[in-house]
């Protein structure tokens, strides 16, 4: 368990449609609590089976799970380490407002074609800053078709930007709207979680994950491979049983579907 203060406390300008974590900073490493249920879990999760999947090391921050005490109250989240370094996040939404006077939720959403879209968003990054982003985009949006995470959009999609105006893109992280982890508000944890499923959307550039996950791979090829099982999934779960058996059952059961349902994404 950590002991933050008010000193600790930082704010980001990135907005969420699902609401807004607390977080902390202190000696290099960023804290989150959970706001709607059980983010956390959820980003140490998902970062944890990306380790083990096709990805490097450097293309996604890595969380562990965290009790945060702060102001005589515990809360359950995560923690990560700094990866910006000299550098800092701009969202695409900003970015493309900077360029276009327009941010990128109206330019893409005026186009009413969904492959078209996730072209052309593709294009105007890349015109922009130079970078490779169709295969970085359809790696995301598997991660976030296999992991339910349905809080992608243009305020959270972000690249790093430095001084010099250079770009580079951004090891993939926020993950904690995946896993129908609000259970506050949508997914109430006494409801099957498996019917719930149909009703998750994502909103990055169409309402089904698994039309978003077939245009991207039909435009960028497959980005991404896992390589976990059951024993994974437990073995990670028991280092986080802080959280109940009925939220750790309820991953277990979300991933272990996905997994039977996504079989070609598995070696």
């Amino acid at each position: 368990m950590i002991q933050l203060t008010e000193q600790n406390i930082r704010t980001l300008n990135r907005k969420s449609s699902k609401g807004n974590q607390m977080k902390f900073e202190q000696n290099g490493i960023w804290y989150k609590t959970d706001y709607l249920g059980y983010e956390g879990l959820c980003e140490y999760m998902v970062s944890h089976l990306l380790a083990l999947s096709s990805l490097k090391p450097e293309e996604y921050v890595l969380y562990d799970p965290e009790q945060i005490s702060y102001r005589g109250t515990v809360f359950s989240g995560c923690k990560s380490r700094d990866f910006t370094g000299s550098w800092q996040l701009i969202t695409l939404e900003r970015l493309f407002e900077q360029y276009f006077g327009r941010g990128m939720n109206q330019i893409v959403y005026s186009i009413s074609d969904h492959t078209e879209r996730l072209r052309t968003m593709v294009s105007l990054i890349e015109r922009i800053t130079g970078l490779t982003f169709g295969p970085y985009i359809a790696k995301m949006l598997t991660i976030d078709t296999f992991f339910l995470n349905e809080d992608r959009h243009a305020h959270n999609l972000a690249l790093m930007t430095n001084s010099q105006g250079h770009f580079r893109l951004c090891p993939i992280f926020d993950n904690g709207a995946a896993l129908l982890s609000d259970t506050t508000l949508d997914y109430p944890l006494h409801m099957d979680a498996l019917d719930l499923i149909p009703q998750v959307k994502p909103k990055t550039f169409c309402e089904s994950f698994d039309e978003q996950l077939d245009i991207a791979e039909s435009l960028f090829g497959y980005q991404l491979h896992f390589s976990f099982g059951y024993s994974d999934i437990k073995s990670l779960l028991d280092q986080a049983d802080f959280y109940s058996q009925s939220v750790r059952s309820r991953v277990t059961d979300l991933l272990m579907h996905q997994r039977r349902k996504y079989t070609y994404l598995f070696r």
